[in-house]
């Protein structure tokens, strides 16, 4: 009977682990996409700009539609190791948009 009770225990906190994981996730997911959905809207802005010149325009356009990936990326799952290279490499994409906006 202890034997019982005890392995209802550990499944009991495996659970309870797995709730406030599943929970926390989607916390830092709405956070996440918050942010990247403002960062979008950014970059779209930037798409749009008139005062700057095509060049770096098509790079904001880049820049916009690679968050739009990451985005829906993130809403189909949470893999930390895939939006990390997600943001580097959006990461990289803006140096390039805006290294272009101070050299043009």
């Amino acid at each position: 009977m202890v034997k019982i009770s005890r392995n209802k225990m550990i499944i009991q906190r495996i659970y309870k682990i797995r709730r406030i994981a599943k929970v926390d996730t989607q916390k830092i997911r709405e956070k996440l996409l918050q942010g990247l959905q403002e960062f979008f809207t950014l970059a779209k802005e930037q798409a749009q700009n008139k005062k700057l010149g095509l060049p770096q325009r098509q790079k904001w356009v880049r820049v916009a539609s690679y968050v739009a990936q990451v985005i829906n990326s993130l809403t189909k799952s949470f893999d930390e190791a895939q939006l990390t290279k997600d943001l580097e490499r959006l990461e990289r994409l803006i140096n390039e948009a805006v290294a272009k906006e101070k050299s043009g």
